[in-house]
């Protein structure tokens, strides 16, 4: 049986932080649009605050934040505390980048999801939200 969804999955593309390297969000980006998903992207340098708010003015089922620049574990727990705060407690926050599986698994603890790596099937990540989303929405 094939999975159905009643509405398209809407998914925020952040890049955090001071890093300018947006080639792959950008992909991924265009990647989930294809797919049939709602993509927001936020373009560059937004801060964890500027993300959440968007998410929140948009409605999103998921986060996916990119990120290169090394501040993964700023960024991420940082998205997690104000996700709470505001009591999206539903949305899924996935992502990637440059993340070293000790930090991964550090990440998932704390709530995070599926993190993928450069080089990552765009295949994978649109298979993993469109799971996730069957699974965790009311579509």
């Amino acid at each position: 049986m094939e999975k159905k969804l009643n509405r398209p999955v809407r998914v925020l593309v952040a890049k955090v932080g001071l890093d300018g390297h947006d080639r792959g969000a950008k992909i991924i980006a265009t990647s989930l649009r294809d797919a049939g998903m709602e993509v927001i992207y936020t373009g560059l340098r937004q801060t964890p605050e500027m993300v959440v708010n968007t998410a929140l003015q948009e409605d999103v089922d998921a986060i996916g934040v990119s990120i290169l620049s090394g501040a993964h574990m700023t960024v991420f727990p940082r998205i997690m505390q104000l996700l709470k705060e505001k009591e999206m407690d539903d949305v899924l926050v996935t992502g990637g980048g440059i993340i070293p599986d000790k930090d991964s698994e550090a990440l998932t603890n704390i709530g995070v999801g599926k993190l993928f790596t450069p080089g990552t099937p765009t295949t994978d990540i649109v298979n993993y939200i469109n799971d996730w989303a069957y699974e965790n929405r009311n579509f």
